[in-house]
Parts: structure tokens; C-alpha cells; sequence
């Protein structure tokens, strides 16, 4: 593969303006699809198989949903302290504010409160429900604004009046102050790095190249395909981070083989064919992890998936080809002042200079330090990292709501205040769905689940069923007592489906219970039980692809057990900040409550091709120097003099890209922000770059050990480009001379 890419390399640098027009090209195309295509809709969380699917299914079934139906908005309207919203002067407030709505664009009907019964006990707080004949992503601006100003006509009389439901809710879109910080840290640190504002630029600019692809394709494909907003900003996060990190990779592999005096067009060339090789692998284990989320089951955690995958091959593509082609236009001054000198145009030949790779620096220093003290190294991080990871033996899962909004928004607000008014178990509704078409008497069976419902423990009030146009259907609404993300409103779901089983064996129908709290409850219990077989597939994965890649039993095995603290230690962090609160202000999330049930998955996935990156980009520089003959502990202290400091660098900024989400009001963005940058911080600095390094220090000779058996049996993918070595000459005069004798293809 080495060889492959070596030459993929040079190609690039050759044909560079082929290259960056078709790159070019290739952005025009993404981003004009994008501005073209119609914008997708946010698409309601399914989970296949799980009985609140089964009934939402056959809802859609007995009961079709009129073409006219489409967003909901709910007006809240409490009455001043010591009045009734029932009182003259607020119920004509009320009625004069509906009334402004009804009949407006896209309106399809308002509901009365007085007539539905939509009045609290108290009579101090009432709703009315505003149903339009769009989706929330299609209601126009005028339509939005009627209904903040027919809210703000009914403070101006005296009422608290605030907007819940759908029609509010609009796409998430990226661009917002944290991230540009987190884009502005990414730069400095890529500075600091090379030493250069053009090979800083390049990374940055060749990482941006495919961040906007990306974006673009799915932004295009979102209706086609069903894509949501989240998978647009999962595909710019993913992409952006590594793009910066492999573009990055490549460039300083490329200044260090042109510091040790190969020509431009070969220094690209070798830089692709060994740092690319590891860019390569790396890319491919956050693929395969991405692509394998869609064996859970959620049809949006697939599509998140692929769009992350799909955001991650661009940027391997881009870092092979539009990065080695740069260095065409920018070879020279992305170097440093000395290599330049070394380097001007009318020397007969580059003279190697001394380089930060030739110095002892930080990295040399704290290589030394663990070789010195390895045991004492291993256990204060292991410790550290299983203290972390504590919390997360108390994690629970579910999905959140506008009860996780912040307390500025109006729809927080009116999910407040439906809580006051009508118990906290109002915003999350129970729908119990009664198959008759295999029974007798609808109505006896139907008023038996009634009575059966009703008596279950914790159920606040039953409603009356509606019966579809067949008469083979009933459907009736049951209100917990207990908020919907709480764990008794969970403990009442599965009361009332045991409950209804003797309803089901007495009379023959199909009782299902279900609703949006239902479905957030079959999708948490799913991921719980999906969590550990998923766990195990990624380990194994890890473990076999790092034995191909290392021809080493003990370091994948190591390295495996390093992910499982990273991954643990990450949902320590996210059960401590979003469950208990730990930070929470700082972090501006003002509602705790379980994590985000997708979300572990998610992490394990991401994290898994994340972690192998720094393990790949580390130990290849070790494992080269251990194959030149260099003792264990000096291919441990060769591997942090070459690597050390562009992983820290690296890591530093995949950290700075992911935190910069967290200021996004999406809760799902802002988990997937803390973890992954929580996650990437553990796994760099203190598994690759301390626990690693001490176990390897430990084991001698025996970390680099291969059975004979397996040794005949693996392929040997030279991921750090031994093959160069052998069959690339290193003298750029005797490899133009061999160039002109052999035609273009040949080694």
C-alpha cells in the first residue's frame, strides 16, 4: 500500500492543477446542490420492531393522517396572580387572540379551551392547540410571526402567554461563536505546529475543502434520503476534526523528509506513502465503525452513521490528493527559513538540516521520564482514568424534550407551565392503542382497558376512546403522574402493558402502548441492550485490525483495553455534567436529566477510529525504528521524537473543533460535543501518550511478538512504508535518473 500511495503521491504533485480544478469542481457542484435542494425535514426517532413502533405503525394504518395536518403549536395563557383565566376580561383576551389566528395562512384549525376543557383545575392557566397544514421546516416567516404576534397581543392584556409544540422548532445550523472559536484554536495550534502560516493554511484549507463537500452532498440528499439537520452538523464536526488532523499528518511528514534533503516532488510522494498510509487505516477504522451503527436498529442513528462516514472518506480522499498537490504550489515556503536556505532554487542537491525531530523536546524528555518509571506512570493514569469513569456506573438513558431546553426559550416556558397547571405527566401523554379486529364487542373490550388502565398505579387520568372509521380500532390517552423522563413513568409503561395482558388473553385483541415518552423508553432499552454486544464487536475489530497492521499480539490487545478506559472515562464526564450537573452552568446546559440515548453508541463508534488514529500515527514511528534494529526503549523514545509532538498537536485541536459544538442548543449536539472532546483528551494524552508508552516499556521485545502461524497467515499491509525503503531510492538524483530510463507505472 506504501508503494501505492507513494505514487498517488507524486502524481498528485504533478498533475496539481488537475487536482486542486477537480477539487474545485467538486465544491462548486456540492454547494450549489445544496443552496438548490429543498430543505429536509426533522424526522421523529422509530425504532423497528419495539411495541411503540408496532402501534404508531398501525395508527398510520386505522387511522390516516389527513394531508392537512401538519405542525402544532400550543398557546399557553396564564392569568395574572389572585385572577382566572376563566374571568371576563382574560377569557375575552383568550378568544380575541385565537380568534386573530383562526383562518390564517396555513392555519388549519384552533381548538377553544373553554369548549375542550383545556382549563387547569385552578382556572389560572388554559391551552389551545393551533394545528397548520405544513411541517415545522415549511411554515413560512408571516405564518411564525402571526403567531408571536397573536401571543404578543395577549400579553399586552395583562396575560403570561407562551408557545410550545412544533411549529417553532427550526433546523440547528452551524456557524455560531463557539465554533469559529473552536475553528480559531484549531489554526493557532496548527502555527505553533509547523512553524508556518502557509502549512498551517493548507491544512486548514484543504480540511475546509472537504468539511464543505461534505456539508454540501448532505444537505443535497436530505429530502431524497431523509437526512436531518443533526446529520449535516455530525458530518461537519467529524469532517472538519480530522480533516485538520490527517491534512496535518501528511504535511509535517512532508517538511520532515524535505528538512532531510529529498526533492519536493519525492518528499510528496514519500509523505503520502507513509504518513498516508497511516491516514488511510485511520480513516478506514472510523468508516467501518460509522458504517456498523446501522446493525442497531435506528434509523437515524444509520444516517447519522453514513453521513459521518461519508464526511470522513472525503477527508482521507482530500488529504491524499489535494494536500500532496498544494505542496506543488506551496512546496518551497511551506518549509522553514532554514530548509529554504538549504533547499534555494540553483543547489545541485538538498542538504539535510536539523530539525525539532533531531533536538531532545518535550516529547524526547517525557518518553524518557516513563521508561525511567513505567509502573508508577501506569498506575496513576489507570487510577486516574477508572476514577473518571465512576459515574458512569449510575448512567441512564433517554431521549430529551422541551423540558431540556434552556429557560430563555418560550418552549421551555410553556412546558413549565403545562406542568404547573396540569401535572407533571401533561407533557408527556401515554397513547394506548386497542387492535379489536381479531375480538368481539369493541365497545366491552374497550371499556375493560379502560378500567384496566385506569387502576394501573401512577396513571393520573384516562381519556375517552376514539374509534377509527372501521370500528376495529380504539384509541385512548392516558396521563401519567409523573414527569416523562422520569424513572416511574417508565416503571408505569411496562405496569400497564403487563396489566393489559389478561385484557389481551380474555377478548383476543392487541393492546399496545405507546406515544412519543413510550417510544423514548423502547429506544433507551434498546440502546442499553445493544450497548455491550456493540462494544465487543468494535474491541474485536480493533484488536484485528491492529494485529494486521502491527504483526503484534499484545499491542492491539493493549491498545483495546486503552479504548475501554478512553470510552469509560467519556461517560464518566457525561453522566457527571449532564445527569448530576458537575459544570453544567459553565457549559450553559440548564436541564439535567439521563443522557442522550444514542448517544453512548455513538461515542463508541466515533471514538473507536479516533483513538486508532493517535495508536497508528504513534507506534509506527516505534515499530519503524524497532524493525531498524533500535532497542524497545528506543523505538518507545524514537516514536515520541517523531510523533509526539504533532499527536499532541493534533489531538489539541480535534478537541478544540468538538468543544466548539457545545455552545449549539441541540442537546444532541451538545452531548456529542463534551463527549467526544472528553473522549479524544483521555485516549491522547493519557492512553497513547502515557499509559501506552508504559506498557510498552514493560513488555520489551515481547510487545512486538507474533506467533510463526499468524506471521505466515497475515497480510503485511506496510502501514510504515518499509516497502519505500527498499524500492524507493532515497537519492533524488538516482531517482530522476531511473524515472527517464522506466516508463510512468513502474517501481
Amino acid at each position: 500500500m506504501a508503494t501505492f500511495l507513494y505514487r498517488i503521491g507524486r502524481w498528485a504533485f504533478r498533475r496539481r492543477r488537475l487536482v486542486g480544478g477537480l477539487w474545485l469542481g467538486v465544491l462548486v457542484l456540492a454547494v450549489a446542490a445544496a443552496v438548490l435542494a429543498p430543505a429536509g425535514e426533522e424526522e421523529d426517532l422509530s425504532m423497528p420492531g419495539t411495541e411503540s413502533q408496532k402501534a404508531f405503525d398501525l395508527l398510520d394504518e386505522r387511522f390516516p393522517r389527513s394531508n392537512s395536518q401538519g405542525a402544532e403549536a400550543r398557546l399557553v395563557f396564564r392569568a395574572p396572580d389572585g385572577q382566572w383565566v376563566t374571568a371576563g376580561e382574560n377569557k375575552a383576551a383568550v378568544e380575541d387572540t385565537l380568534g386573530s389566528l383562526h383562518g390564517g395562512d396555513q392555519v388549519a384549525s384552533t381548538t377553544d379551551p373553554y369548549e375542550t376543557g383545556a382549563v387547569s383545575e385552578d382556572r389560572t392557566i388554559a391551552y389551545s392547540t393551533i394545528t397548520y397544514t405544513a411541517d415545522a421546516v415549511d411554515l413560512t416567516g408571516p405564518t411564525k410571526s402571526a403567531l408571536e404576534d397573536a401571543a404578543s397581543r395577549a400579553r399586552d392584556a395583562g396575560l403570561t402567554v407562551e408557545i410550545g409544540g412544533s411549529a417553532l422548532d427550526s433546523e440547528e445550523e452551524p456557524g455560531g461563536t463557539t465554533e469559529i472559536i473552536g475553528v480559531a484554536v484549531a489554526a493557532v495550534v496548527l502555527v505553533l505546529a509547523l512553524g508556518s502560516l502557509v502549512a498551517a493554511g493548507l491544512s486548514l484549507l484543504t480540511a475546509l475543502v472537504g468539511v464543505a463537500t461534505a456539508f454540501g452532498l448532505v444537505s443535497a440528499l436530505a429530502v431524497p434520503l431523509g437526512l436531518t439537520s443533526t446529520v449535516a452538523i455530525l458530518a461537519l464536526m467529524l469532517g472538519l476534526a480530522v480533516g485538520i488532523d490527517y491534512a496535518l499528518f501528511i504535511t509535517s511528514r512532508f517538511r520532515d523528509e524535505r528538512a532531510q534533503g529529498s526533492e519536493p516532488e519525492e518528499a510528496a510522494g514519500r509523505a503520502v506513502g507513509t504518513a498516508g498510509s497511516a491516514v488511510v487505516f485511520a480513516g478506514a477504522t472510523v468508516f467501518i465503525a460509522l458504517v456498523g451503527l446501522g446493525v442497531v436498529g435506528i434509523p437515524e442513528l444509520t444516517k447519522m452513521g453514513v453521513g459521518g462516514a461519508g464526511a470522513v472518506a472525503l477527508a482521507v480522499l482530500v488529504a491524499l490528493t489535494l494536500v500532496p498537490a498544494l505542496f506543488g504550489f506551496f512546496g518551497r515556503r511551506m518549509s522553514s527559513r532554514a530548509v529554504r536556505r538549504a533547499t534555494r532554487p540553483g543547489s545541485e542537491r538538498p542538504q539535510p538540516v536539523p530539525t525539532a525531530a533531531g533536538r531532545t523536546g518535550l516529547g524526547t524528555r517525557w518518553a524518557r521520564f516513563v521508561l525511567r518509571r513505567p509502573m508508577v506512570v501506569l498506575l496513576i493514569a489507570g487510577l486516574g482514568l477508572g476514577a473518571v469513569a465512576l459515574p458512569a456506573l449510575s448512567l441512564e438513558l433517554g431521549l430529551p424534550g422541551d423540558e431540556s431546553k434552556s429557560v430563555e426559550t418560550t418552549q421551555r416556558r410553556a412546558y413549565d407551565l403545562l406542568s404547573e397547571g396540569f401535572g407533571p405527566g401533561f407533557n408527556g401523554p401515554l397513547t394506548v392503542v386497542v387492535d379489536t379486529s381479531e375480538s368481539g364487542d369493541i365497545r366491552a373490550t374497550t371499556d375493560l382497558v379502560v378500567k384496566t388502565v385506569r387502576g394501573v398505579e401512577g396513571v393520573a387520568s384516562v381519556g375517552d376512546p376514539v374509534l377509527s372509521r372501521a370500528k376495529d380500532t380504539a384509541v385512548l390517552t392516558a396521563v401519567p403522574r409523573s414527569a416523562p423522563n422520569s424513572g416511574e413513568t417508565k416503571d408505569l409503561v411496562h405496569a400497564i402493558r403487563h396489566a393489559v395482558l389478561g385484557v389481551e388473553a380474555d377478548t383476543g385483541a392487541a393492546v399496545l402502548v405507546t406515544g412519543t415518552t413510550a417510544m423514548n423508553i423502547d429506544i433507551s432499552e434498546a440502546m442499553s441492550d445493544a450497548l455491550i454486544p456493540y462494544l465487543t464487536v468494535v474491541i474485536g475489530l480493533a484488536v484485528l485490525l491492529l494485529t494486521v497492521v502491527f504483526r503484534s499480539v499484545l499491542v492491539p490487545v493493549k491498545a483495546a483495553l486503552g479504548f475501554l478506559l478512553s470510552v469509560g472515562s467519556a461517560f464518566g464526564v457525561l453522566v457527571a455534567v449532564f445527569q448530576w450537573g458537575w459544570a453544567a452552568d459553565l457549559l450553559g446546559i440548564e436541564q439535567t436529566g439521563p443522557v442522550m440515548s444514542l448517544m453512548p453508541i455513538l461515542i463508541i463508534g466515533m471514538v473507536f477510529g479516533l483513538a486508532m488514529d493517535y495508536e497508528v500515527f504513534l507506534l509506527t514511528r516505534m515499530r519503524e525504528a524497532y524493525v531498524h534494529g533500535a532497542s524497545p526503549g528506543e523505538a518507545i523514545v524514537s516514536g515520541f521524537r517523531h510523533s509526539g509532538r504533532v499527536v499532541a498537536a493534533a489531538a489539541i485541536i480535534m478537541i478544540s473543533v468538538f468543544a466548539g459544538f457545545v455552545g449549539m442548543s441541540s442537546p444532541t449536539i451538545q452531548t456529542m460535543g463534551v463527549g467526544l472532546a472528553a473522549a479524544v483528551a483521555f485516549d491522547a494524552f493519557v492512553v497513547r501518550m502515557a499509559i501506552a508508552p508504559a506498557v510498552l516499556a514493560l513488555l520489551g521485545h515481547r510487545a512486538w511478538w507474533l506467533p510463526r502461524i499468524l506471521n505466515r497467515v497475515l497480510p503485511n499491509v506496510d502501514i510504515e512504508g518499509e516497502a519505500l525503503s527498499r524500492h524507493v531510492p532515497s537519492s533524488a538524483v538516482e531517482l530522476d535518473a531511473r524515472v527517464r530510463r522506466l516508463p510512468v507505472g513502474r517501481d
